[in-house]
This record gives structure tokens, C-alpha cells and sequence, in this order.
């Protein structure tokens, strides 16, 4: 805070003025060198002698000379002027067509599979050099790697299936549920599975990140039920291979069942009731928030997400 309501009056240009005076031992000379009137220097000077109660400069034959007072606050000074520049420079736009730049995210592949690629998309039709590299999301959201700074981004799901972090921004990207896709030839006569067909068929479950828990069996499991599941896959496309041929039961995301599941081999039927949706959301560090990159990247995720339901 400032020591006197003198000073709250000051601004920019008079501390300007003041190393411009400093420097050039001029009034004239200052008055070219800001591209102002020698009226608004000798305004500014007067609101500095009055701020700093002290003379500052005195008018002599070889020039303005500086008083003990302007000396010792020449430094500090400039430094104030060194430090406004800098905030300046810190909060200017991230500008990826300036050079190549890497990106690092932590993602299920329920994101590189909707999301990532239309990313990608716009970064190569903008001839944009940016890199892209995703790691696999684990039980937790990694916050010491977004406080550290080694990762920009995490994508996990939500509403609050992973433990918050008081230090991290979360941002809901988007919405889904989900369904069950059965090979064509066991498809079910119903449009909905009731929870009794749905726990009596047997189950292929895709781990697509890696966790003890899912979405799935902990709702099964506050109903007191178990399901079935004969395989584990590392992926959807191998889980929707590992269903082709049999009565085996896949339960996708809505979204990612209408991207790779195909029509012509699968059928879709509605979840049993009950069975809540989810969110996909972006999670980052407060330390990145003022961070110009991160950012840029956020607005390109958010946009990239935008797209998915107006598609």
C-alpha cells in the first residue's frame, strides 16, 4: 500500500517522466522522447515534488540537475518501470505460429478417442508445430504433476469419481451416459435392459484407464448386485471385438458406442434405469491458471468439446 494519498495520485507517465529527466538532464529533451508536451512534463513534475515532497531536479545552466532525493530514487524507479514491463510480457497471448511447442496431458482414452483427434485437426489445418502427449490416467488425478508443472492438463471423469484437490480448477467439458451393445445376431428383443437381464448376461468390461473401481459396478454395487464379467479389455475397439460372435454384454459410453460401434454388426439397447451419466472434466494446477499457453490449450479442449454436440 502507498503512504500517502499524494502518492495514489501519481501514475505511469510521471514516474516516466521522472527517469526521462534523470536521463536527459532536459525538459526539451524528455519532452521528444515520451512525445509529449513540455506543459504535461512540467505537470508531471509537479505532481512528483509534491509526492515526494522534495524538489527532485533544480533548473541550472548546464541542464536539470538531480537533487540527493532523485538519486537515490532513480533505481527504485526504474525497477517499478523493469517490473510493469515484465507483467506486461507475462500476460501476453500464447502465440503457437511462433515456435513449436509440446503439450502434456494426462487422458482416458474416452478423450483420445472423441476428442483428441479433433484437436489434432485443428492444430494441422492451422499448420500449427504443437505436440500432443497423453498419458494414461490412473486411479487419482495426478495434482503434484499439474503443481509441478510436467503435466498442463488431467481429464477425468466426474461428478466427483475422482478425489477434488483444493489447489486445482476443475472445468465440466461435457456430458454422456451410458448403453449396452450386444452382438447382432444376441441382440435383445428389448428396447431397455431391466437391471435382472442386465446382471444375468455375461459382461466384457473395458478398463480404459487404470482403476480399482468403475462407474458400472459401483452402481451395481449400491444395489446390493454383481454382474458378471469374463474378460477385461485394454480398450473399446478390443472389447467390441471380444463381444463379435457371442451374447457377451459391452456397456459404452453413449458417445463412443455411435463412434466405433458399427450398425451393421452391433445393436444398441438403453441401460437399465437408474444408471446415472457421467461428465468428462479438465482439471489444472492454480499455479497455470494465468498461464498464457494453458490457456490457449483450455480454449482449444473447451472448443474441441463444443464441437462434439454441434456435430
Amino acid at each position: 500500500m502507498l503512504n500517502s494519498n499524494v502518492l495514489r495520485k501519481l501514475d505511469m507517465q510521471d514516474l516516466m517522466v521522472f527517469v526521462a529527466v534523470y536521463e536527459h538532464n532536459s525538459v526539451s529533451g524528455v519532452s521528444e522522447t515520451l512525445c509529449v508536451s513540455q506543459s504535461t512534463v512540467s505537470y508531471c513534475l509537479k505532481k512528483l515534488r509534491a509526492g515526494f515532497e522534495d524538489e527532485l531536479f533544480i533548473n541550472t545552466r548546464t541542464g536539470m540537475r538531480p537533487t540527493y532525493k532523485a538519486d537515490s530514487m532513480y533505481p527504485h524507479v526504474l525497477k517499478i518501470l523493469d517490473s510493469i514491463n515484465l507483467c506486461h510480457a507475462s500476460a501476453s497471448a500464447f502465440d503457437p505460429t511462433l515456435q513449436p511447442t509440446v503439450f502434456n496431458l494426462c487422458a482416458p482414452e474416452y478423450f483420445e478417442q472423441l476428442v483428441l483427434p479433433r484437436l489434432l485437426k485443428r492444430f494441422a489445418l492451422a499448420e500449427l508445430a504443437v505436440v500432443v502427449n497423453v498419458h494414461k490416467l490412473e486411479t487419482d488425478i495426478p495434482a503434484q504433476a499439474l503443481r509441478e508443472g510436467s503435466l498442463d492438463l488431467a481429464i477425468g471423469f466426474g461428478p466427483d469419481f475422482h478425489r477434488s484437490h483444493a489447489d486445482c480448477h476443475v472445468r465440466t467439458l461435457l456430458e454422456d451416459d451410458f448403453v449396452c451393445v450386444l452382438d447382432k445376431r444376441s441382440a435383445s428383443s428389448q428396447p431397455r435392459l431391466s437391471l435382472q437381464t442386465f446382471i444375468e448376461r455375461r459382461h466384457v468390461f473395458p478398463t480404459p484407464w487404470t482403476s480399482t473401481s468403475n462407474m458400472v459396478d459401483g452402481w451395481l454395487a449400491q444395489q446390493n448386485r454383481q454382474r458378471q464379467i469374463v474378460a477385461r479389455a485394454n480398450s473399446y475397439g478390443a472389447a467390441l471385438k471380444m463381444i463379435g460372435g457371442t451374447d457377451f454384454l459391452l456397456t459404452l459410453p453413449r458417445r463412443i458406442q455411435q463412434l466405433l460401434a458399427d450398425e451393421t454388426a452391433f445393436e444398441r439397447c438403453e441401460a437399465p434405469n437408474g444408471l446415472p451419466g457421467f461428465t468428462l472434466d479438465m482439471q489444472w494446477s492454480q499455479g497455470a491458471d494465468q498461464d498464457s499457453a494453458n490457456i490457449w490449450l483450455r480454449e482449444q479442449v473447451i472448443e474441441a468439446c463444443a464441437e462434439l454436440d454441434t456435430a
